[in-house]
């Protein structure tokens, strides 16, 4: 299996997700229920394959940033602030650090298209990249696990996205829908730099990936009310503040990344990205943002369960990794 089988992969994916509402709807599974209408704009939908793109720039970026990470850590034997700079001579890492840049632009673009809860999820998909790629890369074949896992995860964010375009809406951001998200964003902060301050010799790499994924989630939710307030014409001093808490979240998750490139595979940490990134951001899009607000009980039981479907068939990708070019000699 090879990257050139991907794109059959996620159509098939999402033909057997939109297959699956249509007769359910056809056989009366929801009830009386009228068909609901594509609540997505074709102007809004543009942000889907911008955001597919961004995907692609974070799987292939975050493999290079690894590599670096590892080439550093083997030459000091260890990894911390101190060893930042040195980053700075690995073209490695200068590479997937401009790559993760790019990633970011075509995401801040997909966000100004469409909502959050639409083009979010489909972040994910840099997983099912990474592991095509790490088996070019060490030629190590995907096996059947690895396949079934790809499917169940492009699957799920297949019905998760169809379900969002039908019922997504997207309303100006309110001033105290802003404030919920930075004090919920300064408690998780507080928190996270609490933590590493006083147990960081005892932490493993996955508080250091979750706490990435869930400050980059604050950090895309936040860049989107961002977006969405400058599209309103509504800039004022508290969207600054919002700016500052971006940026804030941003350099402290980015922190977290590269220590957990420092003891864990890309697999593990795009998995872990893929999965609490989104979840963080879907769920302020949903319960802060009102994103799903019009959404029946069925479209969020819907939600639910593809979004599970998501989360498992990343996480058994993740952890049945095939050999990641970070493990291999660590020479330049």
């Amino acid at each position: 299996m090879t990257a050139a089988s991907f794109p059959a992969l996620a159509l098939g994916a999402f033909a057997v997700s939109g297959a699956f509402g249509v007769a359910a709807q056809a056989a009366g599974f929801v009830g009386e229920v009228d068909i609901p209408t594509i609540s997505v704009t074709p102007y809004q939908a543009i942000g889907i394959p911008i955001a597919l793109v961004g995907a692609f720039f974070l799987a292939v970026g975050t493999q290079l940033q690894s590599r670096g990470v590892g080439k550093v850590e083997a030459a000091s034997s260890a990894f911390g602030l101190k060893q930042i700079p040195k980053l700075l001579g690995r073209p490695s890492w200068l590479i997937g650090t401009l790559l993760l840049g790019l990633a970011i632009v075509f995401q801040l673009v997909a966000l100004a298209f469409a909502p959050l809860i639409v083009v979010q999820p489909l972040g994910a998909i840099a997983l099912v990249i990474t592991a095509l790629l790490n088996a070019r890369v060490t030629k190590v074949k995907v096996s059947k696990e690895q396949i079934r896992a790809m499917v169940l995860c492009v699957a799920g964010i297949g019905l998760f996205v169809i379900v969002a375009a039908l019922y997504a809406v997207e309303e100006p951001i309110r001033q105290p829908q802003l404030i919920i998200i930075l004090i919920m964003l300064a408690v998780v902060t507080i928190g996270l730099g609490a933590a590493y301050a006083l147990w960081r010799r005892k932490l493993h790499t996955v508080f250091y990936v979750v706490a990435a994924g869930v400050l980059y989630g604050f950090v895309v939710t936040l860049a989107k009310v961002v977006i969405n307030r400058v599209i309103t014409q509504n800039f004022e001093g508290l969207t600054v503040v919002g700016i500052i808490g971006l940026l804030t979240a941003a350099a402290l998750g980015g922190f977290f990344v590269q220590k957990a490139h420092q003891s864990g595979q890309p697999d593990l940490v795009v998995a872990g990205l893929t999965v609490v990134d989104p979840l963080v951001a879907v769920g302020i899009g949903i319960v802060v943002l009102g994103e799903a607000s019009n959404a029946p009980w069925y479209a969020l039981v819907a939600f639910v369960v593809a979004g599970a479907i998501a989360v498992y068939g990343v996480w058994t990708l993740a952890m049945r990794p095939i050999p990641a070019p970070g493990e291999r000699p660590r020479v330049k």
